[in-house]
């Protein structure tokens, strides 16, 4: 009788139907940024034209993943020369450290959206933590695309000479405010 019993569970186990769904990061409608002050007179800003990765939502359960990969050597200015220097061993290290990566769990919810994330990144061989609040979240059918696609905009900051990034420091920032939006397809 016991065995039967156990059998059952298993059984509805296995047939449970899963509520978590996978969204891929859209590449071309993802863009990384960052801001940090130069020389205490003017801000600067930058992006990724680069990303990868995904995220899962199960919004029944409240949970949810981050998984993104950023090609830090994609880095833009829209200055050749500072892009050239910051690709180099004082800030990025590109060719040593070729990707930036941000792990994370959604870890609260605003109703039936993810308000914010508990991850964290790791920069120039460094992982950190790195708390997002998601200021923005909507999903839609595509219209061209006939599948759900999401999008958000997420923010956080970190001090980039906690990952080892000191040139400049003092007179360049240490402070690095994070702007990301995000758009993300729902996989097959």
């Amino acid at each position: 009788m016991k065995l039967q019993a156990l059998a059952a569970v298993l059984a509805g186990l296995t047939f449970s139907p899963a509520f978590a769904q996978t969204y891929n990061v859209e590449p071309n409608h993802t863009y990384p940024s960052f801001e940090a002050g130069h020389l205490g007179i003017s801000v600067w800003r930058g992006k990724f034209n680069k990303t990868s990765g995904s995220i899962t939502l199960d919004r029944a359960a409240k949970s949810g993943t981050v998984d993104i990969a950023i090609d830090a050597a994609s880095i833009n200015f829209g200055h050749a020369k500072m892009e050239e220097h910051a690709r180099g061993k004082d800030f990025f290290n590109v060719e040593q450290h070729p990707k930036i990566t941000y792990k994370g769990k959604i870890s609260k919810w605003n109703g039936d959206a993810p308000a914010a994330v508990e991850g964290q990144m790791t920069l120039l061989g460094e992982t950190r933590p790195l708390n997002l609040a998601i200021n923005a979240f909507k999903c839609i059918q595509h219209p061209m695309l006939k599948r759900e696609v999401c999008g958000a905009d997420a923010s956080g900051s970190f001090k980039r000479s906690d990952y080892g990034m000191k040139y400049g420091l003092p007179m360049h920032g240490d402070e690095m405010k994070l702007a990301i939006q995000i758009e993300a397809i729902k996989a097959d």
